[in-house]
């Protein structure tokens, strides 16, 4: 256990891991089995007692990756739409298209902020967006506020949670990245039930023939 603590913290300290940051958050925008929240997380447990590598130079690594990858998958859609591929044309996706649709026309802000912190959710708005061609500077703006806050909420919960665990590196960076991710699911489920709410109470407010 040692041996892992001491390659964690060597790991952590060498420049090429905020390369490794950058890049997981840049493709995590537009291919959401990438863990980018993972690795910033687990990092920043490690900082929390290690000084390394540092917090404040992660969380900015990783809202620059953050909007950059918000941004390519918004080109994406853009450009290919959200059925050009087989994995976009299944009932879930489309669903969520449909849903990001929806609700971009109508509280587009929230929306894209939120989003960002749904790996799926993320993906499934930022393609939505630049296929309905929604103002791509507003966009620009939207996404590197959302980019900002994630940064700054990942990092913040690894080093919450990596503070009491300053023996043990590994221990800290699961426990860590574990409550990140059941973060996550909460806001998911949060996400779908007002999903699945929505056409409810749009077809009560329909004025009646």
């Amino acid at each position: 256990m040692q041996a892992i603590n001491d390659f964690i913290l060597a790991a952590a300290g060498q420049p090429w891991v905020l390369f490794l940051v950058l890049a997981c958050c840049v493709i995590d925008g537009f291919f959401p089995p990438i863990p980018s929240e993972s690795v910033v997380v687990g990092l920043a447990a490690v900082a929390a007692t290690a000084d390394v590598p540092n917090p404040w130079v992660l969380m900015l690594v990783a809202a620059l990756g953050a909007f950059s990858g918000d941004n390519i998958a918004y080109l994406i859609g853009r450009r290919v739409g959200t059925t050009r591929w087989s994995w976009m044309r299944g009932p879930r996706m489309q669903s969520a298209f449909r849903w990001a649709g929806a609700e971009l026309r109508k509280r587009p802000a929230s929306l894209i902020l939120v989003a960002r912190f749904v790996p799926i959710g993320r993906v499934a708005v930022n393609l939505t967006a630049g296929a309905t061609r929604y103002h791509h500077a507003r966009f620009l703006g939207l996404t590197a506020l959302s980019a900002v806050l994630w940064g700054a909420y990942s990092v913040g919960i690894g080093l919450f949670f990596g503070q009491w665990f300053e023996e043990n590196h590994l221990l800290g960076a699961a426990i860590a990245i574990v409550c990140a991710v059941a973060l996550g699911i909460v806001v998911d489920l949060v996400i779908n039930r007002v999903r699945r709410k929505t056409p409810v109470v749009e077809r009560m407010r329909e004025p009646e023939a």
